[in-house]
């Protein structure tokens, strides 16, 4: 495995201060504990259908969203809790989503894999492996025809190279010099398969470069490193010098899915793993370069249990859709634009 190896990013008021630092532990600590909770009420039947996990990827999603605007478009796949909270959704609404609530972010409708809000400019969790690369290429060719100043940002696993979408999406933004920033969360795993097995080689950002994109491997366990990389990438979008890919080096210690023994791993390979989890690695590095204290990283770790526990009082009390609904929101036309619409 191939992974950039620089100067870890220096944590000083030069860079980000302390309440950003702490706001970053604190987003990838919400967006853990959220993943926890939701995999016990999955397996308390409060939740069904499929559910892909984010557990370990945390610091692939709150870099790399906190290196953008609200004005900023991000599309994503189906494991797509992390993006969605990092990017400003309500956790509230998401859980109730997963609850299939009414007060949900698809009004109950999507489920785990379709969260979406335009408020903030989430795009959608898309079910189909790739498919959903052709429409972050589109939203960029919007944004440049618009002559908008934002990006677009899209998020896939691997599985997702092997895709003729893929290299579809990636030809056409630099053909067209769009502002999209394709970012590919390596997982090392497409459902049970090994990289190693379904691809003959292990890194995926040189196959950019064969459509003259630069490509970048990237720690994605490092959320400064992620943060910076898509700061770059950002930068030079907005520029006018088209489209970049971050291939995020991460892993999950969740298998596939809710319904995923995960028998294709060992304990040992997740156990190495895990002494590189963000929400392990980061807060001792706050503690050692005196950004924070134990007692601030306990705090906060309080805090987003608490969060979460709204989170899930709020999913339970929310009203089922109800029958009458069910063919809302079928044709764009039936609906006038409005707070009760998706």
């Amino acid at each position: 495995m191939t992974i950039r190896h620089e100067e870890r990013p220096v944590l000083t008021p030069h860079n980000l201060d302390e309440t950003e630092l702490l706001g970053l532990f604190r987003r990838m600590a919400l967006l853990r504990e959220f993943e926890e909770r939701t995999a016990e009420q999955y397996a308390r039947g409060r939740i069904w259908g499929f559910c892909h996990l984010y557990t370990g990827q945390e610091a692939v999603a709150v870099g790399a969203v906190s290196a953008l605007t609200r004005e900023d478009y991000v599309v994503t796949a189906y494991r797509d809790h992390g993006q969605a909270i990092a990017k400003g959704i309500d956790p509230k609404r998401v859980m109730a989503e997963l609850f299939g609530k009414r007060t949900g972010t698809s009004l109950g409708r999507g489920g785990s894999m379709h969260l979406f809000d335009r408020e903030v400019n989430f795009m959608g969790g898309y079910a189909i492996v790739g498919g959903h690369l052709p429409i972050a290429t589109g939203l960029a060719l919007a944004v440049q025809y618009r002559e908008e100043d934002r990006i677009v940002a899209t998020f896939f696993g691997d599985g997702a190279v092997a895709e003729g979408a893929f290299h579809e999406s990636l030809n056409l933004a630099q053909l067209w010099q769009l502002p999209v920033v394709f970012v590919l969360e390596n997982n090392l795993y497409g459902m049970g398969t090994a990289v190693e097995r379904a691809s003959a080689t292990r890194d995926f950002h040189p196959r950019a470069e064969a459509y003259g994109i630069p490509g970048e491997a990237v720690d994605g366990m490092d959320v400064l490193a992620v943060r910076e990389a898509v700061t770059r990438a950002r930068d030079r979008a907005l520029d006018g010098k088209g489209p970049s890919f971050l291939e995020m080096k991460t892993y999950r210690f969740r298998p596939h899915s809710m319904s995923d023994p995960g028998r294709y791993r060992t304990r040992g390979e997740v156990d190495i793993w895990r002494q590189r989890d963000p929400l392990r690695t980061f807060p001792e590095r706050l503690i050692e370069e005196e950004v924070a204290t134990r007692e601030q990283i306990d705090v906060i770790l309080g805090e987003v249990e608490e969060e979460v526990r709204e989170c899930i009082a709020f999913a339970e009390e929310s009203p089922h859709p109800e029958p009458a609904d069910l063919m809302r929101f079928v044709w764009a036309a039936d609906e006038p634009e409005g707070e009760d619409g998706p």
